[in-house]
């Protein structure tokens, strides 16, 4: 095993703000935590909703040592992706489909990993130990362990927060079979507030610290494949990939605004994608949503589940003149569409008009989920 000094881990830091990531820390892979027992309880309470895989792999996420025993080491390392843009003010562009401001921009998997896979060859270059890379997708619980590491603290909205770059970071670990020292681990910095708390337009945390993704839009919207639930629907105003919410009132987001463009040209937030008429994207169909999203975080989620978000915020947005829009996907391929499709006309068209839609409809409709929103 190798012993990496002081000076070298300054060598490590340097090398990953070279290669643009925003913050750095170390923490020990060995040392034991309530993490895995915490992530027991969400589970057990049902609160990770049809996310199985999280239930699937809990032993594994429960502590680094499962993914890898002979791991002593991990960097933390996070990049910020604080946007220019008001995220709550843009909820008022009720034409508009607003896309999450992590997801408006190139996949941040491929950009984070790649930069970090660089930084991870040459620490086992260096050390000449062993590494393992990770970037989300992998069962490993990153953001208690960039608090141990020092970039930051799990806030009452369960996300990292960071005093210098607020609740808008990416993170990425490394693990090494290196010992390098680690760094202390970072405070509670939320004190009494409770912004994030209050700003929640479906009240999806149960307490401080506590997340009931069953709740929460950025579920909803992202990885349920299910219809959305009646009770969200509203509140998920225009809405169509994702909610910052929570993240956007944040009052440490203030220093995040330093040296905001530097960090934005890194992983360009692409406007056209944040923002978009409505009416544009209930029209897309599966290839012209791929080509659309190629290279997004929103490509993965598909284009059914994404379209029916459309839905969800034509009917939310109170405008007749998006009435076509919604009509022409009650005939479409997907059940989740032609759904809320159904749900859309019935908020925007009087009594009559709908009753026509209804009765030219239904006599054809073979889902009951569909009928159903119909009947409804």
């Amino acid at each position: 095993m190798t012993t990496i000094s002081a000076i070298a881990k300054a060598d490590i830091a340097a090398r990953a703000r070279a290669l643009g990531f925003d913050a750095f820390g170390v923490a020990a892979a060995g040392a034991p935590w309530p993490n895995g027992a915490r992530l027991h309880q969400f589970i057990e309470a049902g609160r990770h909703g049809d996310m199985d895989w999280l239930a699937r792999e809990s032993e594994r996420r429960s502590h680094p040592h499962e993914l890898w025993p002979d791991a002593k080491s991990v960097i933390v390392v996070g990049q910020s992706y604080a946007p220019q843009d008001d995220a709550i003010a843009l909820l008022a562009e009720k034409s508009c489909g607003l896309v999450s401001a992590y997801a408006a921009r190139r996949d941040y998997h491929d950009v984070v990993k790649g930069k970090l896979k660089q930084l991870a060859q040459w620490l086992a270059h260096e050390s000449g130990e062993a590494v393992k890379v990770f970037v989300d997708t992998a069962p490993l619980m990153e953001k208690p362990l960039a608090q141990r590491a020092g970039l930051g603290w799990q806030g009452k909205h369960t996300n990292l927060v960071s005093r210098e770059h607020g609740s808008w970071l990416f993170l990425g670990a490394v693990l090494s079979a290196a010992e390098i020292e680690p760094d202390p681990p970072h405070e509670d910095h939320c004190g009494s507030c409770r912004a994030c708390l209050d700003a929640c337009p479906t009240a999806a945390f149960p307490a401080p610290f506590q997340l009931d993704a069953r709740r929460c839009l950025a579920y909803l919207s992202i990885e349920s494949k299910a219809q959305i639930p009646r009770a969200f629907r509203a509140p998920m105003g225009n809405r169509v990939f994702g909610c910052d919410d929570c993240l956007a009132v944040c009052p440490w987001n203030k220093f995040a605004a330093q040296a905001r463009e530097a960090r934005e040209a890194r992983i360009a937030l692409r406007e056209d994608l944040r923002l978009a008429p409505l009416a544009d994207l209930a029209a897309l169909d599966d290839a012209a949503f791929r080509t659309r999203f190629a290279g997004t975080p929103v490509k993965r989620t598909g284009r059914d589940r994404f379209v029916r978000n459309v839905l969800v915020a034509i009917g939310n947005s109170g405008d007749p003149a998006l009435a076509p829009a919604a009509e022409a996907r009650l005939g479409d391929n997907s059940p989740l569409v032609r759904g809320m499709a159904v749900w859309a006309c019935r908020r925007l068209l009087d009594g009559p008009a709908f009753a026509r839609l209804k009765s030219a409809w239904t006599p054809r409709e073979a889902d009951a989920s569909v009928a159903e929103e119909w009947d409804a």
